[in-house]
């Protein structure tokens, strides 16, 4: 007999902590869409405050000051896909640019600010570089990821996760809408008297798609391993993954924000050739756990009970 655990993973077309934490890829499109919460307006009033602070450490050349408005694992890609990672090779790109153009100066303009939940959010504007002379000025869109500072959970400041550079007339490419999935990056873990769930996300290369690796393990014996891929589907405007489990099941799922998540609707063809369905609703209760309902949960003729579950991200191994 199918253990039950095991029916519930499959009747979501993939394990629950996929469903889960791959939700969180839908906020790059949806959430342009999703009603302005309240508060909005005063995170447009910080982000302008923000950009004017970023602006000014720029046109005085402080390096040291723009990197420290980065946290320590951020990333920077410019316009030509160079990728510089951590605080520290973003401060030597700022030092290096203003030994090459001293005296540039910098004005930007900010077009929306977008939270996702509680600890994170999505800014999008222009920003124009001008010479000290004023004879060449270049101008890039950018879209920029800001993270709550965990160092100070009480304090109201947000530390830049990412930014991606743009040319002006360049059209939008599919990272615009993936960026949010960075979010996933890393090692995730969820155990229960049931069974455990272990993910591992990266991005390939070229960053078109965010790849996922899973192993499921039930009363400490292995019991599904699968494969998961996340794009953007430019037919349906949405995020969407595909998932391959290794004894021939798969499935796919797309995503709709809420007021304070998003929703996944996924189907799954099991190795027998039944069909499950089910949808799940996602709650960011902060930046290391989600909490994850269902409801809809259907495996064949079958109607499966509901359910609710936190996930957590793992914690780094200890140093040796």
């Amino acid at each position: 007999m199918t253990n039950p655990f095991f029916r519930t993973l499959r009747s979501l077309g993939f394990p629950i902590v996929w469903g889960a934490l791959s939700v969180l890829a839908a906020n790059g499109t949806v959430l342009a869409q999703a009603p302005t919460p309240p508060e909005a307006v005063d995170l447009l009033g910080a982000a302008e405050s923000r950009s004017a602070q970023f602006a000014k450490s720029f046109d005085a050349a402080k390096a040291d000051e723009l990197a420290k408005m980065f946290s320590t694992d951020a990333e920077f890609v410019d316009e030509e896909g160079n990728i510089y990672q951590g605080t520290a090779e973003i401060q030597a790109l700022f030092t290096a640019f203003f030994e090459k153009f001293p005296g540039a100066k910098l004005t930007s303009q900010v077009d929306s600010i977008r939270p996702i939940g509680k600890s994170m959010m999505i800014e999008e504007g222009t920003r124009t570089i001008t010479t000290a002379d004023a004879a060449t000025s270049a101008t890039q869109r950018y879209l920029m990821v800001l993270a709550k500072d965990n160092a100070d959970p009480k304090s109201d400041s947000w530390k830049i996760s990412m930014v991606r550079e743009f040319a002006q007339d360049a059209p939008a490419p599919h990272l615009d809408y993936l960026m949010p999935l960075s979010l996933l990056e890393g090692e995730w873990i969820d155990e229960n008297p049931s069974g455990a769930t272990r993910v591992s996300y990266q991005w390939n290369e070229e960053k078109t798609f965010l790849l996922g690796e899973y192993t499921v393990q039930i009363n400490g014996q292995p019991a599904m391993k699968s494969s998961q891929r996340l794009g953007w589907d430019p037919v349906q405007q949405k995020i969407r993954s595909w998932t391959f489990d290794a004894d021939g099941g798969f499935s796919e799922g797309y995503w709709t924000p809420t007021e304070n998540g998003w929703i996944v609707k996924s189907t799954a063809t099991l190795p027998s050739g039944e069909i499950g369905s089910a949808t799940l609703t996602v709650t960011l209760l902060d930046d290391d756990r989600i909490s994850v309902s269902s409801r809809d949960r259907v495996i064949g003729n079958s109607v499966e009970e509901p359910f609710e579950i936190q996930i957590v991200r793992r914690p780094p191994a200890p140093a040796k």
